[in-house]
């Protein structure tokens, strides 16, 4: 039995966080024994342990990436439970403390963003190279936009596998259930309805959709949009969308529980982030009801959605085109069927979680082999 000790410091359920649910709950166990470090508190705890998989509380990791203090405490578990492979999300105080221990260290990338000069050349390059090679023998970036992060801050290629997120396949809610959700949430039966799951935070691109959703609304379109999440920017889009006069076509809905309620509603899913998007579960569960996507061109939208065949992609930070491609499958329910079917094709073919957790095994059989 490999036993893979997961280390992750968020606190909040959030992309990582999902990433690591969707893993355990299609590991084999017949092969695989995990094991999983949380924050003390953390969101994810009652998920893991709902999985019937071990969980270690620590106090005073949340959130950091980076502590002294951490490092004893996690070099002391790691000695203790003796894994075959460490395998951090976001935890280079992880890293360190396996490295210490002797272990193998796989490390998970999940974001990309726009690389500062100072890590693409010079000693800063170097450095960044240096640590990664020292404190990981394998580096999985979830998307090419990952991987070109990792390459440009120095990474070898040789250490990085690149793999896509997976997730299970959701269920459409019930014909009575919907029409209940469309009841309390004002959403016409036959009306076009767009919507977005994402965190409330500036880079998701929020401020956009409701500047591309103005744009429509002065056109004279009668549609509805649905925004499902919580965060910093809660008051702002608030007052953004009282602002352009859009109380009635947008629809702020906080934190979803069940994603399947609001995706059901839908006619086509969004993703506007212009910062850290690589490989979002969001959309690859709504692909997997066979639901169109309008994405940014930004970071892994690309490789996840295929322009013309899956969806449409506008512009990064362009709300004109943002409001040109709605404004395009709003028009054309041929084109919102055709492109839903083939989103649907793609997730079987792609992204379904039973894949993602078969190819991130393959990553610890080889690490092993080394």
């Amino acid at each position: 039995m490999i036993k893979v000790l997961h280390i992750l410091t968020d606190s909040n359920l959030g992309g990582a966080g999902r990433y690591l649910i969707n893993y355990l709950t299609y590991a084999d166990r017949s092969r695989f024994a995990p094991e999983v470090v949380l924050p003390l508190g953390s969101a994810l705890v009652p998920e893991v342990e709902g999985l019937g998989i071990p969980v270690i509380q620590v106090p005073g990791i949340a959130d950091q990436s980076f502590s002294r203090s951490a490092i004893r405490e996690l070099h002391r578990i790691i000695e203790r439970e003796k894994p075959n492979i460490v395998h951090t999300h976001g935890s280079f105080s992880g890293r360190i403390a396996a490295r210490r221990a002797g272990g193998k260290v796989v490390y998970t990338r999940h974001c990309a963003f726009p690389v500062p000069a100072y890590l693409r050349h010079g000693p800063g390059h170097w450095l960044y190279g240096a640590v990664n090679r020292r404190y990981a023998d394998h580096v999985i970036a979830v998307s090419p936009a990952a991987e070109e992060n990792l390459l440009q801050m120095g990474v070898p290629k040789r250490m990085i596998t690149v793999m896509m997120n997976g997730a299970p396949p959701l269920e459409r809610v019930s014909p009575e259930r919907a029409a209940a959700l469309r009841q309390r949430w004002d959403v016409p039966e036959g009306g076009f309805t767009g919507g977005i799951l994402a965190r409330l935070e500036p880079y998701k691109g929020h401020e956009l959709l409701l500047e591309a959703a103005g744009i429509l609304r002065a056109e004279g379109r009668d549609f509805r949009l649905l925004i499902g999440g919580e965060g910093s920017c809660g008051q702002a889009l608030r007052e953004q969308i009282a602002a352009l006069g859009l109380e009635k076509q947008v629809k702020l809905l906080g934190f979803v529980e069940d994603v399947a309620e609001v995706l059901s509603l839908l006619d086509v899913q969004l993703n506007c982030s212009w910062g850290t998007e690589t490989s979002s579960i969001a959309v690859i569960e709504g692909m997997s009801l066979g639901l169109p996507t309008v994405a940014s061109s930004y970071g892994g939208n690309p490789w996840l959605i295929d322009d013309g065949r899956t969806g449409l992609l506008f512009e990064n930070r362009n709300p004109e085109d943002l409001a040109g491609k709605l404004r395009a499958l709003m028009d054309d329910a041929g084109l919102r069927s055709r492109m839903g079917r083939e989103a649907l094709a793609a997730y079987q073919e792609r992204f379904t979680a039973a894949r993602f957790a078969a190819d991130l095994e393959r990553v610890y059989d080889s690490v092993l082999l080394k």
